[in-house]
């Protein structure tokens, strides 16, 4: 084997170059140092001699020049370096006649020093740009993923990881405050973006992206690489907290659990990749109360106040006990359950609660939870205000999901799990709440409850805490909701 087939079959296999880009990139070199040498290269023809691979053994460069008339002594033209006399051609090639192009070996070694110098540097910019595309075009797909390298060094701030081929760049904002690492420490990021600079092809990873949460997660969790889980949203502080909302649109998957995985160890391997960092995973609803509540967690929410619909404001009251929980440590856990939710919440403690006046806050909500947007639906049991949860899931899941539901059948209702008590306190809730009226009452009907209340018609009442209008049948106001009772006048 040539010492050039040597050479390019060594670029080919330790470059990862094509044969093509090496021949294009020696024939550039070739003609770069032909023009120093002569002030023009369109004359110059580069020919490859190949072998049974297709791979260059050797390589030859032509002027291509045309005969004319003229003696047998090559400068005898006007311009030596684009013509030829017949005379002279006629050596070479016997056959030819004036007009014709004669294709003549060069020796680049009787080339200008300078003009070699100027072909090897063509050569070297030219090699390196091919393998710079290669290594671009091989890592350009991995922009969005995972990739795992080792600590290499550290320089204002940033680390340096090797990859194999190329190096990666992980700059001081995008690392972990927890994190630390020593030389030839595995190192797995979130691959962010791709540059090329004069050293060649850089990664620029992250190790404080959500997208790095989510990627783990994927490998982790089953149901969430194949879909069955949707993670909804992450949102992060980097080094300290994230929390993940999650849902499924399978009823036989707990996406929550799925997550988590039996007794932790799904999640705690996601912590661990993470050094420690704390992750909330949490159901998302698109109830933005419910939701909310969830988004707060570890902390326990006793209510949540929808303030501003408009401007996403909403109000969330805990007890003492968990008020600090939570608020977090610095404000992190409010302030990345208003990222998660897009609503911008406020905390308070319920005794703080009691002094605001949130009367006509909590009587819209009251009505807005208890209807769904249809018109023709009735009233959700769960949308009822203080009802117990586990109750309303196991009516619901026994098909007893509206109130009219629980009230046409309330006395043969028998759900495993729901006492006799709890149907007692629900009824008691519903009819404190909401007053069934019939639509197609009859006429006798109608007369007879018209000659017993045309008594209490003809007389109005008030509240007399902010004056809105009451009936007899009233415990509360629909208003400001404070509790009164009606007692009949002593004669």
């Amino acid at each position: 084997m040539s010492e050039m087939a040597e050479a390019i079959r060594d670029l080919i296999e330790q470059k990862g170059l094509s044969a093509e880009s090496v021949m294009s990139t020696i024939e550039n070199m070739l003609k770069a140092a032909y023009k120093r040498t002569y002030g023009t290269n369109a004359n110059a023809v580069v020919v490859f001699e190949k072998d049974e691979n297709d791979i260059p053994v050797d390589v030859t460069i032509y002027s291509r020049k045309e005969v004319i008339d003229g003696g047998e002594d090559i400068d005898d033209v006007f311009d030596p370096v684009t013509e030829v006399p017949l005379g002279y051609a006629r050596k070479l090639s016997p056959d030819c006649e004036i007009g014709d192009e004669l294709d003549i070996p060069e020796d680049p070694k009787t080339f200008e020093r300078s003009s070699v110098s100027t072909g090897k540097q063509t050569a070297h910019q030219g090699l390196n740009e091919s393998y710079k595309d290669n290594l671009y075009n091989e890592y350009k797909d991995k922009v969005g993923g995972i990739i795992i390298g080792y600590y290499q060094r550290e320089r204002n701030g940033t680390i340096y990881v090797d990859l194999g081929k190329i190096e990666g760049v992980l700059p001081q904002k995008y690392q972990s405050p927890r994190e630390r690492y020593e030389k030839g420490d595995r190192i797995r990021a979130y691959v962010a973006d791709i540059s090329k600079n004069a050293n060649g092809i850089q990664l620029i990873l992250s190790r404080s992206a959500p997208e790095l949460v989510r990627s783990i997660l994927e490998t982790e969790v089953p149901e969430v690489a194949d879909g069955s889980v949707e993670i909804t949203k992450i949102v992060r502080e980097a080094g300290y907290r994230t929390k993940i909302a999650v849902s499924s649109q399978r009823e036989d998957i707990d996406p929550v659990g799925a997550c988590v995985g039996l007794k932790g160890v799904r999640i705690q391997n996601v912590i661990q990749e993470l050094l420690g960092e704390k992750i909330d995973v949490l159901r998302y609803d698109s109830n933005p109360v419910v939701f909310i509540k969830n988004a707060l967690s570890p902390a326990e929410i006793s209510r949540v106040i929808i303030l501003d619909e408009d401007k996403k404001q909403a109000l969330a009251i805990a007890s003492e006990s968990q008020f600090s929980l939570a608020i977090g440590k610095q404000g992190l856990n409010v302030r990345l359950a208003n990222r998660l939710c897009d609503w911008s919440i406020d905390v308070k403690t319920e005794e703080q609660a009691a002094e605001m006046d949130l009367s006509e806050f909590t009587s819209r909500q009251n009505a807005q939870n208890l209807f769904r947007d249809d018109d023709d639906e009735f009233a959700k049991i769960s949308g009822l205000p203080g009802v117990d949860e586990r109750v309303a899931d196991l009516l619901k899941a026994a098909g007893i999901e509206d109130v009219r539901q629980f009230v046409d059948n309330y006395d043969s209702i028998s759900v495993e799990g729901v006492s006799k008590e709890d149907l007692e306190k629900l009824n008691a809730l519903i009819n404190e709440n909401i007053e069934f009226v019939d639509e197609e009452q009859s006429p006798e009907q109608g007369e007879g409850a018209n000659a017993e209340n045309n008594a209490a018609d003809e007389e109005e009442y008030f509240c007399p805490e902010c004056g809105a209008k009451i009936t007899l049948d009233m415990t509360h106001c629909p208003k400001c909701g404070v509790e009164f009772e009606f007692q009949e006048d002593e004669e």
